[in-house]
């Protein structure tokens, strides 16, 4: 095992125990989140089909949700305008409730950053990711966090 899966193994292992460096929203907390929350940011959003970016996207949109791509290999996914980072769309399309990210866990702390700049109200880091590193950015930044989590199922799960 090398020392990047050996820290991955350490992070995954940390929240599952709930030892992480800073606090996580739980079902309650998510639940009312979801339920007041209409502007979603998805960064990391794929038109390719049966990838799973995508077809969250497609279920927020589907769920009601203001979901709006942010991607610099698209120009659209799933018929609505990507843009290339955060800011940019923020500018063209408004503020967001939720910052949901699609990347690498090593990628994470810049989305973190730039959600905290924008003014987010919570950086979800998708299912199979965790990066304390990006949730200690997010909390210090005055954002709430969710990590490891799907917000498609969540929604389905927490909201029926």
């Amino acid at each position: 095992m090398t020392a990047e899966e050996r820290v991955r193994a350490r992070d995954f292992l940390d929240l599952q125990e709930g030892r992480g460096r800073v606090p996580l929203l739980g079902d309650a907390e998510i639940r009312e989140l979801l339920r007041s929350a209409r502007r979603i940011a998805v960064i990391g959003a794929s038109d390719r089909p049966g990838r799973p970016s995508g077809e969250v996207f497609a279920a927020l949109l589907r769920a009601g949700y203001d979901a709006v791509p942010v991607t610099p290999r698209f120009a659209t996914v799933h018929g609505r305008a990507a843009f290339p980072d955060l800011a940019t769309a923020v500018a063209a399309t408004g503020e967001f409730e939720i910052v949901d990210v699609f990347r690498r866990a090593e990628d994470c702390p810049a989305h973190a950053h730039e959600a905290v700049a924008v003014g987010a109200r919570v950086l979800w880091l998708q299912l199979g990711i965790v990066s304390w590193e990006a949730a200690e950015i997010a909390r210090t930044g005055g954002l709430d966090v969710v990590m490891d989590r799907c917000i498609s199922v969540d929604r389905h799960r927490l909201l029926r």
